[in-house]
């Protein structure tokens, strides 16, 4: 049995980790972390995610949760995921990154923490093993049907996310300019508006939706004349992801030193 830390562990997504990890089998709650402050430090994790007494408090101490033989930590939150990505190093734990709003900055501290410090970590936008399937699929997509296919990416989630596009519809059209050799900053146009004139050849149309509890659903569309074809994923529970977060757990236990994402974990590369 393997010991994981959960940061954010009273939200939706930290919730249905907890409660994967109580039911694997393979791992047991080592720790629970919230904000300082937060309503549910001092609660039992798992009572609090309904899936009975876990015997571990949450705790607003990372440092703390990681003495309770940690092997891992998992965080979806949208903390300092570096500052915690420093302490699970330090601490020799693995760490599994879910959060979507990593920018270029933290992604380069995130390597140099795998190069100079030894880090075993796992950053992805999407810890479905299905989604990743589908960053697959569109990017052979993209390069085996051309230009003559004009690429639309649409994605509707709940209506408390905070950020749009989310980061895995960012991602998927990051997937097509890579296979198109387009710029993702000149290609990617996030709605339409007024009179936009005529749809350019090299352009990928963005469309965020928001709305009730929509755990979330991407599409991605290649049109040209005559024809179709729509790449689509919709997730119908959170476990998704967590059971994508326990893959990457078990990957990194054995993995040597790196900056990885899910491609690596699933072997799609």
């Amino acid at each position: 049995m393997h010991g994981v830390v959960i940061v954010g562990a009273a939200g939706r997504m930290g919730r249905r980790l907890v409660a994967n990890i109580m039911d694997s089998g393979k791992f047991f709650l080592a720790g629970a972390v919230e904000v300082e402050g937060s309503p549910f430090v001092g609660q039992d994790a798992g009572i609090l995610a309904g899936c009975g007494e876990a015997g571990v408090k949450i705790t607003a101490s990372l440092e703390e949760a990681l003495a309770n033989g940690a092997e891992a930590v998992i965080d979806f939150a949208t903390g300092n995921v570096v500052d915690a990505a420093r302490m699970a190093v330090a601490a020799n734990c693995a760490m599994v990154i879910g959060t979507t709003a990593l920018t270029a900055d933290d992604r380069a501290a995130l390597k140099r923490l795998s190069v100079e410090n030894g880090g075993r970590i796992v950053a992805a936008n999407n810890m479905s093993v299905g989604v990743n399937l589908l960053f697959k699929l569109v990017q052979q997509a993209a390069a085996f049907l051309g230009i003559d296919y004009n690429v639309e990416i649409v994605e509707m989630h709940h209506n408390k996310k905070l950020d749009a596009p989310s980061g895995t519809a960012v991602r998927l059209g990051e997937v097509v300019c890579q296979a198109r050799q387009w710029d993702y900053e000149t290609a990617v146009k996030n709605g339409r508006s007024g009179m936009v004139g005529k749809r350019p050849a090299c352009e990928i149309g963005m469309h965020a939706l928001r709305g009730g509890d929509v755990v979330g659903d991407h599409t991605v569309i290649f049109s040209a004349e005559g024809e179709r074809l729509e790449l689509s994923h919709r997730a119908s529970s959170r476990d998704m992801f967590a059971r994508g977060a326990l893959l990457a757990v078990e990957y990194l236990l054995d993995a040597p030193a790196g900056l990885y994402d899910m491609q690596d974990v699933l072997n799609l590369k």
